[in-house]
């Protein structure tokens, strides 16, 4: 069962052709077969999983609507709160800090029939690198070639999802931390446009986040199948009390043009040989599903995108900075402080002046996807590197960040994205994303199906009894 996709394992659920209590344990075994092998999955709610899947089962045999996802499995990120577990955030000093309640994503999926089974591991504080490496947990392995990163910051998510350890995984974005471990391995990750999803990434309930962490961090689904994407996002779309900047907007808007601009080569800084063909094979099954696409000069704006999210959030992390730093274990440190030391903090007038360019950018994308209503471009600019490279010097620092400048520049645009495999080289598997106008997510999903029908789905990956063993 852990084989299927989350579609299928819902429908056996609400047919009865499956128990909701049968597909649990099926995903229990499965972690307990894989995880020692990738360290993905943190804190497995084996009890509380088989309780819900036992009340689910009662609601279904009464005659009760049991949801669009019934009995699904999927992970939490270890920032993301799932009530009465801990939501440690990968530090030690926080391993007992218990959420009360859901997190907003979290209780829509409840709401739709989807079972939390367990939290996946993320960088320390989310702070300590873009590799999945927390100061409790340890490192996370690439399934697919141990020698790289799975990426991250949902770099658990991204795993669990791929080995079939959990159908759906739930992590967040604010710079590439859903769609990079979505890319390094082999599945589907969407970034929602910002205010799609209503989300809460307080760690009390007194400590209101920033207006960089604001604006930038969204929370974001991962899946095999893009049609496993949709329906994720259907289901955690929408307003919510909890958080007033969700809108209510429609999950599908009007018909636009298919026209697609393509731009392998973001600010013309280098892009492997893999990663530009992975985008012109892309272009090549949209222009074949009747897409019209065309190869443009670079996006809007990406220098001052990139250089205005820096010193915004390294600005308002400084302060704070004391005291984190003692929350993030040995080494942990080192990539937030080689950060600051490219992008230092400013005084307020410059601050200031930074606010503004957030809105002079969301302007230029907003005219450029006007024309194109999609963007194609690499989730990466690099194949995926070898794990904890961005913390070890200043040159994998700037390596890694470059490598990942559309996915910075466009959560720095609040625009939607969805990362789709294009296949294998070499072993490990490539990407590419696609870039909608804000609210359009549905856009960018169906071009991602098309993108997916030419080139198959790659997970989940088989067990070292199996025909493809884990590497």
């Amino acid at each position: 069962m852990w084989q299927w996709t989350a579609a299928d394992q819902a429908a056996a659920v609400r047919s009865g052709r499956v128990s909701a209590v049968d597909l649990v344990e099926r995903h229990l075994e499965r972690i307990a077969e894989v995880n020692p092998q990738v360290n993905a999955v943190t804190q497995v709610l084996a009890e509380q999983a088989a309780a819900d899947a036992r009340a689910l089962d009662r609601r279904r045999s009464a005659g009760e609507d049991v949801g669009p996802l019934a009995g699904v499995p999927f992970t939490v990120k270890e920032s993301i709160g799932i009530r009465g577990v801990p939501t440690t955030h990968g530090a030690v000093r926080l391993k007992d800090f218990v959420a009360t309640e859901d997190a907003p994503p979290v209780a829509r999926l409840r709401a739709a029939g989807a079972i939390p089974i367990g939290h996946a591991n993320m960088p320390t504080l989310t702070l300590a690198g873009m590799h999945t490496r927390s100061e409790l947990f340890g490192d996370t392995v690439n399934p697919w070639d141990a020698g790289v990163t799975p990426g991250g910051s949902s770099g658990g998510d991204g795993v669990a999802v791929a080995t079939g350890m959990a159908a759906l995984g739930l992590g967040n974005d604010s710079g590439g931390s859903v769609r990079v471990p979505a890319s390094f391995c082999g599945i589907a990750g969407l970034k929602p446009t910002y205010g799609r999803f209503a989300a809460d990434h307080r760690l009390r309930a007194e400590d209101e986040p920033a207006l960089g962490a604001q604006l930038f961090v969204v929370d974001g689904p991962l899946a095999r199948t893009v049609g496993d994407l949709r329906a994720a996002f259907e289901v955690l779309a929408g307003a919510s009390p909890r958080d007033p900047r969700a809108v209510p907007a429609p999950l599908r808007g009007e018909p636009v043009p298919r026209r697609v601009a393509v731009v392998a080569d973001p600010g013309g800084r280098g892009v492997h040989p893999t990663v530009r063909t992975g985008v012109e094979r892309a272009a090549g099954a949209l222009s074949d599903a009747g897409y019209e696409v065309v190869e443009v000069p670079d996006v809007p704006m990406l220098d001052e995108a990139l250089s205005a999210y820096g010193r915004l959030l390294m600005t308002e992390f400084a302060p704070a900075w004391p005291v984190v730093r003692t929350l993030l274990g040995e080494g942990g440190h080192r990539y937030i402080e080689m950060s600051m030391a490219k992008a230092e903090p400013v005084d307020v007038v410059e601050y200031l002046r930074l606010t503004g360019v957030v809105l002079a950018v969301k302007r230029a994308w907003a005219e450029f996807l006007d024309r194109w209503p999609l963007l194609l471009g690499p989730v990466f600019t690099e194949p995926p590197v070898e794990p904890g490279i961005e913390s070890r010097d200043a040159a994998g620092h700037d390596l890694v960040g470059t490598a990942m400048r559309l996915c910075t520049a466009t959560s720095f645009a609040g625009l939607p994205a969805v990362a789709v495999p294009t296949g294998l080289v070499d072993g490990l598997p490539t990407g590419v994303q696609l870039i909608g106008r804000a609210y359009r997510e549905d856009v960018c999903l169906d071009a991602a199906s098309a993108v997916e029908r030419r080139f198959g789905v790659l997970t989940p990956m088989s067990t070292p009894a199996g025909t493809r063993p884990l590497r």
